[in-house]
């Protein structure tokens, strides 16, 4: 029997993926099976549709409901060559320059199937973890040099290690699933198209730390994402992956979703432990940390989705394997999502050190305007903003801090030479003020003052002067504010007129004389 692909990713379901598949059935009946697959991450292609052949799985895409008789007959179900067909899958220079350690499923195989889970390397990873002492654990995770994926880029295995050695009969795996940063949806694709991954993955943080409980902090924004970690979960309980006496280890762990309310400020990892406490999502001060006094006041690991991802693959090949791939301090893959002004976007994952030009240009092929690319927005609103001429930074943390920039959840927005960097700087200050928590005064007031500051310079009030306070503002929020949210929210303001003041005294000056 035939076996074709149809995403039943949120992406390509919003462009008719549903309907294809429902195409697909109605006009083959018993004599096709439709796998509802993760996405391969090639966005633009969506709904693509995927064949199973004797020399490989065949693509299509982008493929309508109202194409599918027609590719029927023109021999979509053997993989007949047709102007919708990219040929093998695993041949497209997307997917085959690659190196998918987290992504290594998805796309692949049902979310949902447990057979095809193990099939593709899933549980062998964990089976090695239960083997292991939970020290020995925290040391393969250390020796990978895995840092974490939410932006901060902290090493993983200190946090883990810090738990581990925190006295408490009572410890926590938390999952920060408020993937808010424009630009990213990585974390969304993951847990709909490989949940246990997931789930793997925190139950192996879980073993190695002494954890008995885990959440799953989702923003309310992903509805499918919950729905398909919720059943996930359920399956894991059913196959003993999950709960008492997990693989006959004698480990317990018990896993819940939590659905976020849609604060960006709960993106942070304190923020996200009172919101699960049942409070406002508030930042807390440092010290204690997380690690040491977390989710109610126990040890806690605060980990994002793709650094738990990441986790599995580490335990079956060992940390050494994973620290092999990557650039200096930056070891493993990173997973860039490419967005905003781009011709091909979608997820790229790959070992650090690929050049952003290579990202922007070579996979994302460059603008989908056709227009030059002026500037690059990368780690999310609080990013700085890159000109054209820095495309030859390698994406790892430490040469993008050196550019004054961050590479944070690996978000890359792009835009074309029409963009006004005065309004982009703008749109910086007045997105803090409206997702601050508002317990520090820097962030909460400072943004406001902000947005107002830059106003008066593109309307020609005294530039100078309000230049000159408006980089005294962004000194004291960076320097002020109790979470990054205040203390970022400089880096887009000073890289747009670092690298673009022309466009904040351009504006001026029209301003000065429309009023003449």
């Amino acid at each position: 029997m035939t076996t074709v692909y149809v995403p039943r990713d949120s992406a390509a379901v919003s462009v008719g993926a549903d309907d294809v598949a429902s195409a697909i059935n109605r006009a083959t009946g018993d004599d096709v099976t439709v796998v509802r697959n993760g996405s391969r991450g090639m966005l633009w292609l969506e709904p693509f549709v995927e064949v199973e052949t004797p020399r490989g799985r065949v693509g299509y895409g982008p493929v309508s409901a109202s194409a599918v008789d027609e590719l029927l007959a023109n021999g979509l179900l053997t993989g007949d060559d047709h102007p919708s067909c990219h040929g093998l899958v695993e041949e497209l220079p997307w997917l085959r320059d690659q190196q998918r350690l987290c992504f290594a499923r998805v796309g692949v195989t049902d979310p949902f199937s447990t057979t095809a889970y193990e099939a593709h390397g899933g549980l062998i990873g964990l089976r090695r973890a239960l083997e292991l002492e939970p020290a020995a654990v925290v040391a393969e995770v250390t020796e990978s040099g895995l840092r974490g994926r939410g932006g901060a880029g902290f090493p993983a295995g200190i946090k883990w290690k810090t738990v581990l050695e925190t006295e408490g009969p009572l410890k926590f795996i938390c999952c920060n699933a408020d993937e808010g940063d424009s630009g990213t949806f990585a974390d969304r694709m993951l847990m709909e198209g490989d949940p246990f991954c997931l789930i793997e993955g925190m139950t192996i943080a879980a073993h190695a730390v002494g954890a008995s409980e885990g959440y799953l902090y989702v923003r309310s924004e992903y509805p499918d994402a919950v729905a398909t970690l919720r059943r996930a979960i359920d399956i894991a309980y059913s196959q003993g992956w999950l709960g008492e006496d997990i693989l006959g280890s004698g480990l317990r762990f018990d896993l819940f979703v939590r659905v976020g309310a849609g604060a960006y400020i709960c993106g942070e990892e304190t923020s996200m432990l009172e919101s699960l406490e049942g409070k406002r999502g508030m930042v807390r001060s440092k010290p204690p940390i997380p690690a040491i006094t977390g989710l109610f006041g126990k040890p806690t690991v605060v980990n994002n989705v793709l650094t738990l991802a990441s986790v599995p693959k580490i335990l079956s090949d060992g940390g050494a394997a994973y620290s092999a791939l990557g650039f200096e301090r930056s070891r493993g893959t990173q997973v860039f999502q490419l967005a905003g002004n781009i011709a091909r976007g979608g997820v790229f994952e790959t070992a650090f050190g690929i050049s952003l030009g290579e990202l922007v240009n070579d996979y994302g092929g460059g603008t989908l305007s056709g227009r030059p690319v002026r500037a690059v927005q990368v780690g999310g609103p609080l990013g700085s903003y890159l000109p054209a001429d820095r495309f030859d930074l390698p994406m790892d943390y430490e040469a993008f801090a050196g550019a004054d920039a961050m590479l944070g959840h690996g978000g890359i927005v792009v835009f074309d030479d029409t963009v006004d960097m005065s309004a982009m700087a703008r749109f910086a200050m007045e997105f803090c003020a409206e997702e601050s928590c508002g317990k520090c005064t820097p962030c909460r007031v400072g943004s406001v003052r902000g947005v107002e500051v830059i106003d008066k310079i593109t309307g020609g009030e005294d530039p100078d002067g309000n230049l000159a306070l408006l980089n005294d503002l962004c000194e004291l929020m960076t320097e002020g504010s109790l979470c990054a949210m205040g203390s970022l929210t400089p880096n887009p303001v000073r890289s747009a007129l670092d690298h673009f003041p022309d466009d904040f005294t351009a504006r001026a000056t029209r301003t000065e004389k429309e009023a003449e």
